[in-house]
């Protein structure tokens, strides 16, 4: 018999789970702590209290009844980041209507999937962002709006939207504006408010988020109360937030980084949802920590890159700081050393899941030993389980083997909506979510990310993981940010490509002096043959490097055939 033990792992806890709807919790927050700040919007200029908050939502609640909305509806929200996604949010779980969560960056053709798929009724709308023109899309895509009564379209294109909500100030021909909108609250008292939201139930689906699809159509991941309440919840406790905590959410609301981990983990705890504005600008991140004294602080790696190489980075005064969340991707050790010294993030911590495990299943303690916290992803979150399988075998594969990741517990979602055949594929008999992660487990029950099913690389029957190659480049002196990704091969099937991002005050390097730095110090078949210099790398707008973006890019500069 072997002793080594199995890579499984499940997270105990004394702190039971919240048997509550979304809308209870905030009522509970809301009596508990009046008059702590609950959202502060600096580029809207809005600083509301629990008490002006909750007032807020139910006021939105009301107005989504006088319009129609029942519990299972699907009320669709694209927009940037701005307080108005905030009230929807939790006005939408008061009244039990399914959130969907458009991704502020999609077109037109995008816009057409998502809101056929989920079967939107009501799609509160932001204006226009960025180089996003939304409304011309919206009258793109539903002709009918322009000469329709608001509240009233029929629509060909997207049958089941009657209705359209613009947060511009102007009035838009077929739209309501917010203000309008939230007009109709007076239409319904809260008595009736309050005897809805009391018939909910927190296995109810209340929120749709589309899974970044590297292929095919996005997927629907189907999250409920229970889902995303309590893992917003645990999130924050492993921070050891309280209603002292101020945090400040840069990272994208429609993503669940930002709505559940930033926003469903402040209301939990009586904390602050700090915006610095509707998109990422390192300059504005610092500059809310500054100003608001924020205790916390999320972002991707790439965000964290970017405050810290803001040229006025040491003008803002970030000392109060005390925590955070770096996920969304692995994040590279020497950026996680000078976000604790240089950010004062002593307790920064580390959060690994998936939009179908609402997103958390593994986090870093700031208890856990440095080295851990920079080289995995922690341990299984409380009331979860974790296993690493043999993905062609699916046995339990023992501790130190590579493995596809796979996660059991509240978080997993009900199912991808309105497609069986994907749910039954991501979600086995057992009731484990497979994450396509590729994972070791240590003695300690340490979590290590090694790549994608997808990304692993195999060059001349070695498997290769890019993440500890790019590890390694990292400890160059002039590189900001590496990638490293496989192209096809005629000899080896396959060969490594790194894409390196300079410091801008480096002096210029060639593929020549990388590949000698790496001899020696790395296998020789893990030293990447082909270089490619980048100012930026190809991502989604949660700032996810998409790798299969740089494979397509390289195998067309480079003409090779797939």
């Amino acid at each position: 018999m072997s002793t080594t033990l199995p890579s499984y792992t499940s997270g105990t806890s004394e702190t039971p789970l919240l048997g509550m709807t979304i809308g209870e919790m905030l009522d509970r927050t809301a009596e508990r702590y009046p008059d702590t700040e609950a959202l502060v919007c600096l580029h809207q200029d809005i600083r509301w209290t629990y008490k002006e908050f909750v007032g807020k939502v139910n006021e939105a609640a009301r107005a989504f009844m006088a319009i129609g909305v029942k519990p299972g509806d699907r009320v669709g929200i694209w927009s940037p980041n701005r307080y108005e996604w905030t009230v929807t949010q939790f006005a939408t779980a008061k009244v039990g209507a399914i959130l969907v969560n458009i991704n502020p960056a999609y077109g037109v053709h995008e816009l057409d999937y998502a809101m056929n798929l989920a079967g939107i009724s009501v799609l509160v709308t932001a204006d226009s962002f960025k180089a996003s023109d939304y409304r011309k899309m919206v009258y793109e895509l539903a002709p009918e709006l322009k000469a329709s009564t608001p509240g009233q379209l029929k629509a060909q294109q997207v049958p089941e939207l009657r209705a359209v909500i613009n947060l511009d100030k102007e009035k838009h021909d077929g739209m309501w504006t917010w203000d309008q909108f939230v007009g109709f609250a007076s239409d319904v008292s809260q008595e009736e408010l309050d005897k809805v939201q009391g018939q909910l139930q927190f296995d109810d689906p209340i929120n749709i988020q589309f899974t970044s699809g590297t292929t095919g159509n996005p997927k629907g991941a189907t999250l409920t109360h229970h889902n995303i309440l309590n893992n917003g919840y645990f999130v924050a406790e492993s921070q050891r937030f309280t209603e002292k905590d101020r945090l400040v959410i840069p990272v994208p609301l429609y993503h669940c980084f930002g709505m559940v981990m930033g926003n469903l983990g402040c209301i939990t705890h009586g904390s602050t949802m700090i915006y610095p504005g509707e998109g990422f600008e390192p300059k504005a991140v610092l500059q809310a920590v500054h100003q608001e004294k924020a205790t916390a602080l999320y972002g991707v790696p790439t965000m964290f890159i970017a405050e810290l190489a803001e040229p006025e980075f040491e003008s803002y005064d970030l000392s109060t700081l005390r925590t955070g969340i770096m996920a969304g991707s692995i994040c590279p050790a020497e950026v996680m050393k000078k976000v604790n010294g240089k950010m004062n993030m002593k307790e920064v911590q580390i959060a690994y899941g998936m939009t179908e495990t609402s997103p958390v299943s593994t986090q870093t303690s700031s208890l856990d030993p440095f080295e851990k916290q920079v080289t995995t992803v922690g341990r299984t979150q409380p009331h979860l389980e974790t296993k690493i399988v043999d993905p062609g075998t699916g046995n339990v594969v023992p501790r130190g083997e590579i493995g596809e990741l796979c996660t059991r517990g509240y978080s997993v979602m009900l199912k991808y909506w309105n497609n069986e055949d994907k749910t039954r594929e991501a979600i086995d008999g057992a009731g484990w979510m497979h994450t396509g992660d590729l994972a070791t487990m240590d003695e300690d029950g340490y979590i290590q990310i090694v790549g994608r099913i997808k990304d692993m690389v195999i060059r001349g029957g070695e498997n290769i993981y890019p993440k500890e190659i790019e590890e390694f480049l990292y400890t160059h002196p002039a590189i900001e940010e590496v990638q490293v990704t496989g192209i096809p091969d005629d000899k080896y099937g396959e060969e490594l490509i790194a894409w390196v991002k300079l410091k801008p005050d480096a002096d210029p390097v060639t593929g020549d002096e990388l590949r000698e730095f790496c001899k020696g110090k790395i296998a020789h078949f893990k030293i990447p043959r082909n270089y490619k210099f980048v100012d930026e790398f190809p991502m989604t707008v949660t700032g996810k490097i998409q790798k299969f973006k740089m494979r397509e890019i390289s195998i067309e500069e480079m003409g090779l055939k797939q």
